[in-house]
């Protein structure tokens, strides 16, 4: 019989384990992932199977780094890496380091993965996406500062928009720390809030280039960020994650540049868009207006206004032709007693008179001097009254005192007669002038006409008339034969 050798469960678990791993040190397993669990210290535990048979995997965080995507129950994929033991269950199992989708790309895998969580989280939302400023002051820059999109960006800036204000945050666009970077720059901006718009471009390039820009890191700094972001990586056929996050999508960088600026030029159409409106505006305006000058000038008022100003001119006339008869009657009246005054003082007998006054004043004085000798001694004052007396007498001083009295007032008279008459000549002159202000001729001398039909009616509207019917136009000077030819409106 054969030594008979027993076994303890620890030492066989052993042995089986060396002999699968010096078997299976670094193979290759397709199958489809299932019971898929993530577990807090970063290991992803989860099942391979295929129709018949399945075996346990498990991930150490440290693998877990290096992966492009996240395994999930249903996906088949390739695993790489060595079976062993798991002694405390006694299981056989596979650890894994590398995992690759069957069918699909790892990148492009991770790229739908992270594109499906933030869509279902809301981040692609328009509502949420901040619509971009109409004039920047400031036009901030994500992008690598030797590439070509940086050069393509100021090149197409220089020259829609020549006096842009740029800021550019230089970053790496690929490699290891690229999104960091790139979602760091984002954060600055957004802290020391030094642009009014955002840029973040890169040009083209493989799926590993651009995933830089498809990390959740970007993608969660874009959705952060107050200054709204335009993103313009790689070529037109490109999408990354940012693209879809971003408020506004350009197919390239020199894109996302005209983007920038096309707000400007929107302005600038909205300000001609208000400028034809408001040409727009005051014509209807005029063209009422005219419509309401032409109203009133075939107005019946209008009409009879040329009848009015020659009953006024005739009122006129009769007045100043009035005021003329009046002035001459009141002027030949002053003539007659000024005339009359002076028949009067020259019928007057002035040196007989004259005479008599000297003999009685002889008399006088004889009589006073005969008197002074005996009236000597306190008698004075009877002499002072006798030459009062004397001076009473004195009529040329009295003439000619009456002289100056009738040339002040006929001077007077004269100043008055002007005055009255420069008035009502005032007056005439503001009425005629008022009269021809508002005088529908004067209305026609400035360029307007007055249309008439076949029967002489005033044509206010072109459906009044017919083709070649006849009508008379009427101008400031003369009148006009025509016939219609054309009409326009109604």
């Amino acid at each position: 019989m054969p030594e008979r050798r027993v076994w303890k469960v620890s030492e066989l678990t052993d042995q089986i384990r060396d002999l699968l791993e010096a078997a299976f040190l670094d193979i290759w397993v397709e199958g489809e992932v299932s019971n898929f669990r993530a577990a807090q210290s970063g290991h992803l535990y989860f099942t391979l199977k295929d129709a018949r048979a399945q075996i346990r995997c498990v991930c150490f965080r440290d693998q877990v780094r290096g992966l492009k995507f996240r395994p999930e129950d249903g996906l088949h994929v390739t695993v790489r890496g060595s079976v062993s033991v798991y002694d405390v269950r006694g299981e056989y199992q596979i650890y894994v380091s590398h995992i690759e989708p069957v069918g699909l790309g790892a990148l492009q895998l991770a790229f739908e993965q992270l594109k499906k969580r933030l869509q279902e989280e809301g981040l692609f939302a328009e509502s949420r996406k901040k619509p971009l400023p109409v004039l920047p002051r400031c036009i901030g820059i994500v992008t690598s500062p030797t590439g070509a999109a940086i050069r393509d960006i100021l090149r197409v800036l220089k020259r829609r928009f020549p006096n842009a204000h740029v800021r550019l945050y230089p970053v790496k666009v690929q490699g290891d720390g690229a999104a960091k970077e790139v979602a760091a720059a984002l954060n600055y901006f957004n802290r020391a809030k030094f642009a009014d718009v955002l840029i973040v471009a890169r040009g083209g390039g493989s799926l590993e280039d651009l995933w830089a820009f498809n990390e959740e890191v970007v993608a969660r700094a874009i959705v952060a960020s107050e200054i709204p972001v335009i993103t313009g990586v790689g070529h037109e056929s490109d999408f990354t994650i940012a693209d879809f996050v971003a408020d506004l999508r350009a197919p390239t960088p020199s894109a996302a540049a005209e983007l920038v600026v096309r707000s400007r030029q929107e302005f600038e159409r909205h300000i001609a868009e208000h400028q034809r409106h408001m040409v727009q505006q005051m014509r209807y305006w005029f063209s009422q207006r005219r419509h309401r000058v032409r109203d009133l000038q075939t107005h019946r008022g209008f009409r009879q206004m040329e009848v009015l100003i020659r009953r006024r001119r005739q009122e006129v006339d009769d007045l100043s032709s009035s005021l003329a008869i009046g002035l001459r009657l009141r002027l030949g009246t002053t003539r007659q007693r000024l005339t009359k005054a002076s028949a009067r003082i020259g019928s007057f007998d002035l040196r007989g008179r004259a005479a008599v006054v000297r003999r009685r004043i002889d008399q006088h004085r004889m009589a006073l001097v005969a008197g002074l000798q005996r009236l000597m001694a306190g008698k004075s004052h009877a002499y002072s009254r006798a030459e009062v007396k004397l001076a009473r007498l004195n009529l040329r001083a009295r003439v000619a005192e009456k002289r100056h009295a009738v040339e002040r007032l006929t001077a007077q008279l004269s100043v008055q007669m002007r005055a009255v008459l420069a008035a009502k000549l005032q007056q005439v002159k503001a009425e005629e002038v008022r009269v021809n202000e508002r005088s529908p001729l004067r209305i026609l001398e400035r360029g307007y006409a007055i249309a008439y039909d076949a029967s002489g009616k005033v044509l206010r509207s072109a459906d009044q008339v017919a083709l070649n019917e006849d009508i008379s136009v009427r101008l400031a000077r003369g009148e006009l034969g025509a016939t219609v030819k054309r009409k326009k409106g109604s």
